[in-house]
């Protein structure tokens, strides 16, 4: 895992942004996309919403995924084994580039037909706890006429376009990197958070 680590580690050194397309392994993808598909079935997914504390809202013109936390120590054992990967790339940050790294969280999270999330920055101006943003997909046969693609825009550099193929994982900084969601044709799920300093 050490050499995967220090490929993102370095395109988001160069980049500020890195994505690497086996993160999860198929087995993992597959267990954590029937966690959501469950979680969706029993209707323990809501709709995003934008800004927090007292301004947040929803607004489907801006954002239109539904999504469901995942708790800090799950029982479930497909979502230990994706905490613990990234608990293991979050300590070697701390101890390869003095990060200062201490939380996490992350959320499942379903684009229906048709819905996007228009371009923006993760990290709140209110709070800058945000540091690293982490998409990883949980899909199946992902096609670029599906659409869904994650843009990224970094400061020195045009757009970047990645798809949401099943156990791609895409790292950027949250602080300084905007980014959308294209439209998608088909559901579009994914575990999406952040690496925090709190």
């Amino acid at each position: 895992m050490e050499s995967l680590f220090e490929t993102l580690i370095e395109g988001v050194l160069a980049d500020q942004f890195a994505s690497a397309s086996s993160f999860l392994s198929p087995d993992l993808v597959a267990g954590l996309r029937a966690n959501l598909q469950s979680r969706l079935q029993s209707g323990n997914m809501h709709p995003a919403g934008i800004g927090r504390a007292i301004g947040h809202q929803t607004d489907a013109s801006v954002r239109g995924d539904l999504i469901s936390w995942l708790d800090d120590h799950p029982d479930d054992s497909f979502e230990k084994e994706f905490l613990a990967a990234i608990q293991k790339f979050m300590d070697y940050l701390n101890q390869t580039c003095y990060t200062g790294l201490n939380a996490m969280e992350f959320h499942y999270a379903i684009y229906g037909p048709g819905s996007f999330y228009l371009r923006h920055k993760d990290q709140f101006r209110s709070d800058s706890g945000r540091r690293f943003s982490i998409v990883t997909y949980l899909n199946e046969d992902w096609l670029p006429i599906d659409g869904g693609a994650l843009v990224l825009y970094p400061e020195n550099a045009g757009p970047q376009v990645y798809f949401p193929e099943g156990g791609r994982m895409t790292f950027f900084r949250s602080d300084v990197v905007e980014h959308e969601v294209l439209p998608t044709l088909r559901p579009r799920m994914s575990l999406t958070g952040w690496l925090k300093s709190v």
